[in-house]
Parts: C-alpha cells; structure tokens; sequence
C-alpha cells in the first residue's frame, strides 16, 4: 500500500482541531500526518489498520494515534449511517512544558503511549462518547478545557489496548512529503477561486499529465475529486455558521449552485439544506 501524506490545517492560533462526521467511507485512504488523532465513531461495525495492527470493531471504537503513525479511514467500506468525531492535536499540545506540569504527568504519559497506538475499551467509550458528540459546539476556550479534561479520563482509563509493542515507523520520501505540503497550502489559499490544473502541475514541477497520475497514486484521488471534497468540508463550517446554501456554495469556490448541490450530496450523502437543518437543530 502507498502510504499517504495529510496536511491537516489547524489555525494558527490553536492547538488542536474538532471535525464532525468528516466523510471518508468512499475511498481508501492509507496516510499519516504528524499531528496525535483521537479518533471516535459509533453506529457500524468496521475495520481498524493502526500501523501493523488490523482488527475488526463492533458498534463503536475509539482510539488515540500518536505523531506520524500510519492508519487508514476507520469509515472505509462503511454504508450505513454512522457518526464519527475526530480531534487532531498538534505534536507540540500544550507547548515544550508539557511534561513539566504535575497535574498533567498522567496525561503527558498517554501521550507516549500514543506511539504505539491506544484502543479503548466499552466502558471508557460509553463515559466519553456523549462529551465528544457535543465538544463540536462549544466555544474554542470551553473545547479546549474539555479536551483537557477528555484526555485526563483516557489516561486513568484501564480498559486500554495498546496496538503494538513498540513505537511505529513509515516510510515516506521527504520529497514527496515537501510536494504534498507545498499542494496542500496552495490548495487552502486559493480553493475559493477556480484552479486550473496548470497551476498545480507547475507548482509541482510536472508535466499536466505527469501530475494528474502522481496524484492519483499518492491520494487516490483525483486532483478535482480532492479539491471538491475540501471545499465540501469547507463548505459544511459556513453552513454551520448559518450560511445559506447559495454563499457557500461561492464562497468556496463552486461555480455552479447545482454543481455544488450533487457534489455535497455525493461527497456527504446529503444535499447541503439537508445537512444545516439536522447538524443546527442538535444544537
């Protein structure tokens, strides 16, 4: 299997990220990014692949992923409904002191464990499953005390299954790492206006059709589909920011409001209308 880079865009001025039921059921995506993930999905049985570790989970699963381990979408294959939250943190959570404050020493412990992979077991998932579901829709502060308060739970857990014996290890070309990021910034600076695929492949230093299958390989993708699925999940924030259908749908980029409407119910499984009124009325 090619493995994967994902550059993950978490705000400057943040630590972590909290993503609502992102959609990746359609396609297999084999990747890694440096950034720790705990990763929730309830309603379906499915497939965990955690670096060496493959198993099969039933109802529900969570697990933490620490820095740079390769994992696959843990919706892949999946066709009924499902919910699924994840929270990226970056390598660097809490800053350089982080291993320093005695109230967090537990944390800071799970923390390295991570590198092996952690799953968790019914009744540590059933404690936390409602807190993650809601975490969504809190102000950034009151996440942030929340996600503190999360990991403190998982770290006093003892219903944990560590994934492997010893920290895991990718092997993923610098270069193809420095092209990925390199598309990955251009594409959030300028998703909001059309891209030609000329841009890209010259950014990369490719041939138009050198870059089309190098992307391909690398995100089994293609260039269009990728970008369309940011600009969903771009898209998806507005919505929930009580954006009408008709801003999003400009404001990130699409050209044509019925373009925008089968690509969001393909990508979703939704039409965006849909979507604002189920994920708003929760709130």
């Amino acid at each position: 299997m090619k493995i994967q880079f994902e550059e993950l865009n978490i705000a400057s001025d943040s630590s972590f990220k909290v993503m609502l039921n992102p959609r990746m059921n359609d396609f297999f995506f084999w990747h890694f990014h440096p950034e720790f993930e705990l990763v929730y999905i309830e309603g379906v049985n499915g497939n965990r692949h955690v670096g060496e570790h493959i198993s099969r989970y039933q109802g529900s699963d969570l697990v933490f992923i620490g820095s740079n381990i390769p994992h696959l979408n843990f919706d892949y294959g999946v066709k009924e409904e499902y919910e699924k939250i994840v929270i990226h943190l970056r390598p660097d959570f809490l800053g350089e002191s982080f291993g320093a404050i005695p109230e967090l020493a537990s944390v800071f412990q799970l923390f390295e464990k991570a590198q092996l992979g952690i799953g968790f077991g019914k009744e540590t998932t059933r404690k936390i499953s409602e807190r993650l579901k809601k975490i969504y829709y809190l102000p950034h502060f009151e996440q942030f005390l929340e996600v503190l308060s999360i990991f403190q739970l998982l770290a006093s857990a003892t219903d944990i299954e560590l994934l492997h014996t010893k920290p895991v290890e990718n092997q993923y070309t610098k270069k193809d790492q420095e092209r990925l990021k390199r598309l990955y910034r251009f594409m959030d600076e300028n998703y909001q206006r059309k891209i030609e695929i000329d841009e890209v492949a010259e950014l990369s230093h490719l041939s138009n059709a050198a870059f089309c299958r190098y992307f391909k390989k690398m995100t089994r993708l293609t260039f269009t589909e990728f970008l369309n699925h940011y600009r969903v999940n771009q898209a998806k924030k507005l919505l929930l920011m009580d954006k009408n259908v008709t801003e999003s749908c400009f404001e990130c980029g699409f050209e044509s409001l019925s373009y925008f409407n089968r690509t969001f119910k393909k990508v979703t499984g939704e039409n965006p209308l849909t979507f604002k009124k189920r994920y708003l009325n929760r709130g």
